[in-house]
């Protein structure tokens, strides 16, 4: 255990050093986060009296940024095995898995790479709404995104275990990332109230673990503490370890 965290630490620097080397990439990625907040946020404020954003104090920004840092997550998360893909092609992938490191720590390390400027810039965006109208609860914030952290080592795993089987053909790696992002997405509420939607999508979101990371976070950034966080930890928690088991088995069983 103690070899897993000391490799999974060393691979989190190395991957680190690519985002240090080139900060400007973190700063342009908070534009699309922060038009999604300053266009679609306006147009929440109807929904926010009467529909489901009503619960967390009549903010659209209350109910709506939540989402958005989830979005953040999944976006972020399930497109880091393009970069796997990438070293596959050039062959500097191979020459890591003759390194001594631990298999679970090569795809720890990378999933750890890519959450960390995500909760840097959560932080920031939540940061900017808060003259805004959005409410401050920095305790519970921590514990959404260490729910956060936990999902998207999850979806990071399953990415890379994606890339490794599309390895051959590239394409096949956006397909099916993207054919799955947005129902997740959209079928998660993250956007748009689901308690207006037809009953069939309410039925296919109780299916979705998106949905449970979503309500989790809604409560937590308003600062409450419910069964429904209890469940996101849940959803979290088997995400993880669904995404590490399959992600391992890959790196393992696959000839390169």
């Amino acid at each position: 255990m103690t070899a897993v965290l000391s490799d999974t630490r060393f691979v989190w620097q190395r991957e680190m050093l690519t985002i240090l080397r080139d900060p400007f990439s973190l700063i342009f990625s908070l534009i699309q986060p922060l038009v999604f907040l300053g266009l679609f946020g306006p147009l929440l404020n109807g929904v926010a009296g009467s529909g489901a954003a009503g619960a967390f104090g009549g903010s659209s920004l209350q109910w709506f940024l939540p989402g958005v840092v989830v979005m953040i997550t999944m976006f972020g998360t399930s497109m880091t095995g393009s970069n796997l893909q990438y070293e596959i092609m050039t062959g500097a992938f191979e020459r890591i898995l003759a390194t001594p490191l631990s298999r679970p720590a090569l795809l720890i390390g990378r999933a750890l790479k890519e959450m960390t400027p995500l909760v840097v810039q959560a932080l920031i965006i939540t940061l900017i709404a808060a003259p805004f109208g959005f409410h401050l609860y920095p305790a519970h914030i921590v514990v959404g995104l260490v729910i956060l952290g936990v999902f998207g080592v999850g979806v990071g795993a399953l990415s890379y275990a994606l890339a490794i089987a599309a390895r051959k053909t590239e394409w096949i790696f956006w397909a099916v990332q993207q054919t799955l992002l947005f129902p997740l997405l959209i079928l998660s509420g993250m956007m748009l109230p689901l308690e207006t939607g037809p009953g069939w999508m309410q039925v296919l979101s109780k299916f979705n673990p998106l949905t449970y990371i979503v309500e989790a976070e809604r409560t937590l950034f308003a600062g409450d503490l419910g069964m429904s966080v209890l469940w996101g930890a849940v959803a979290a928690a088997i995400t993880a370890a669904a995404g590490l088991f399959v992600g391992v088995r890959s790196v393992t069983k696959t000839v390169f």
